[in-house]
């Protein structure tokens, strides 16, 4: 079955973890897939492992220039965008009395102000081609409430829940569907650095901090990054047509909204 048979999606992030997993299972519905990443290197490597409906392109999310330049060689190489992902982001803790002004200013340009600018881009881009398009933001789970050591980083993603609303509901004029997944606890790299961050602020052994949040699960397990992909495609498809501004929890239990 392709679902996507014939589309050109970007995502960003996406030289590993979810956003790699994401692009496998575009390309294995069929569609073509920018691997958009800020390292180059791994971008390309996971393009060619990828094989040939795959190409790579550095990317800056907190640079208009890098922004401007992903979207053209994508559109230059494919013809046009139908599917965007925004899936880069950064994650950091600290207690509010210990928040850094520059680390708080770094998360916010990567994961609130990048989607932002990469929407209203790749937007730019199908509404000047009257492209149906499908936008996909990466929230989570700590944009659905606070966290004592994880203020800002919660701040953020309740910011790409907002700004999915926004712009789901300013671009479905456009036929440009706008939605969000809120992933809970997924394993691999991204948490690993999380659990480094939990190990120095609670004290813990490395790990701990993983096992613990993983048996808390409803579910009874971390997610994986495979586990976010069918609903990934389920919101690039036609099958989402009627679907707007929405952020949808894969989260195996983990919060009810």
């Amino acid at each position: 079955m392709t679902r996507l048979a014939g589309k050109n999606a970007l995502i960003t992030g996406s030289a590993r973890g979810i956003g790699r997993a994401f692009a496998r299972a575009y390309i294995d519905q069929g569609a073509r897939v920018c691997i958009a990443d800020i390292d180059f290197d791994r971008a390309q490597q996971t393009a060619q492992d990828l094989g040939p409906n795959a190409i790579a392109v550095k990317l800056d999310v907190t640079k208009q220039d890098s922004i401007d330049a992903a979207v053209a060689q994508t559109i230059a190489t494919f013809g046009q965008i139908d599917i965007l992902i925004n899936n880069a982001a950064l994650f950091t803790a600290a207690p509010i009395v210990d928040v850094d002004r520059d680390d708080y200013q770094r998360v916010f340009d990567i994961n609130v102000s990048g989607t932002l600018f990469m929407m209203q881009a790749v937007a730019r881009h199908m509404i000047d081609r009257g492209i149906r398009g499908k936008i996909i933001n990466m929230a989570s789970q700590a944009g659905r409430r606070g966290e004592a050591l994880v203020s800002v980083y919660c701040a953020t993603k309740a910011a790409v829940i907002s700004l999915t609303q926004s712009a789901g509901l300013n671009l479905i004029q456009h036929g440009i569907n706008v939605n969000a997944i809120s992933p809970g606890v997924v394993d691999g790299e991204h948490w690993t650095g999380v659990d480094a961050f939990f190990a120095k602020l609670e004290n813990k052994p490395l790990g701990q901090k993983k096992q613990e949040v993983g048996a808390a699960v409803p579910y009874g397990r971390m997610g994986t990054a495979q586990d976010l992909t069918g609903m990934a495609v389920f919101l690039a498809s036609e099958e989402a047509e009627y679907i707007v501004a929405q952020t949808y929890n894969v989260d195996g239990g983990n919060w009810m909204s």
